[in-house]
């Protein structure tokens, strides 16, 4: 009796080492998935100004994220791509580098509702102030495109079309462009 268990629980550990060695080192850190390139929404607004506006570069994807200090839940983005950034109001195209370009529209203002003064110090289709693209993968390029009637807008250059998600997340917004379709790094 005790040899069959023996031999029983030999076999069922050398069926476990054959499905690990079976599944691809890389598995385990394969990339998420599925998030797709189509347009991404969510309607709120708020009027917390707009304070800050930077990037990150991830294993799976870079990130842009626009800081809303006050924003809480109540933060509305609506994100697309576009084959041509336009300024709000005027209509303006504005050239972004990069394969493809999303347009990331955030409901809150980049200058304080009281009195007009600014809050973020872009510049209409100049690149993001203090963002340094160097070491990201996906991102190309950066733009800003104003602000106007309590939203503010940014034109984001991506390699090619890939896919994307958005988060609200506390006083942010969140935009993730993945390295590629795959999920591999």
């Amino acid at each position: 009796m005790r040899r069959s268990r023996t031999a029983w629980a030999a076999a069922v550990l050398m069926s476990a080492a054959w499905t690990l060695t079976a599944i691809p080192a890389d598995a385990a850190t394969a990339c998420p998935t599925g998030w797709g390139s189509l347009d991404k929404s969510r309607a709120s607004g708020t009027t917390a100004p707009v304070k800050n506006i930077r990037t990150g570069s991830h294993a799976c994807y870079d990130r842009l994220v626009v800081d809303v200090p006050g924003g809480g839940t109540r933060l509305g983005y609506w994100v697309r791509y576009v084959d041509r950034l336009r300024q709000d109001g005027s209509g303006r195209p504005i050239s972004v580098g990069g394969g493809a370009v999303l347009a990331v529209r955030v409901a809150a203002p980049a200058y304080a509702p009281e009195t007009g003064a600014p809050t973020y110090p872009g510049r209409v289709a100049r690149p993001l102030p203090g963002v340094d693209l160097s070491d990201h993968r996906t991102f190309k390029d950066t733009r800003f495109a104003g602000s106007f009637e309590g939203e503010t807008q940014v034109g984001l250059g991506v390699r090619a079309r890939l896919p994307f998600r958005v988060l609200q997340i506390s006083d942010r917004v969140v935009v993730d462009v993945a390295h590629n379709w795959t999920g591999s790094r």
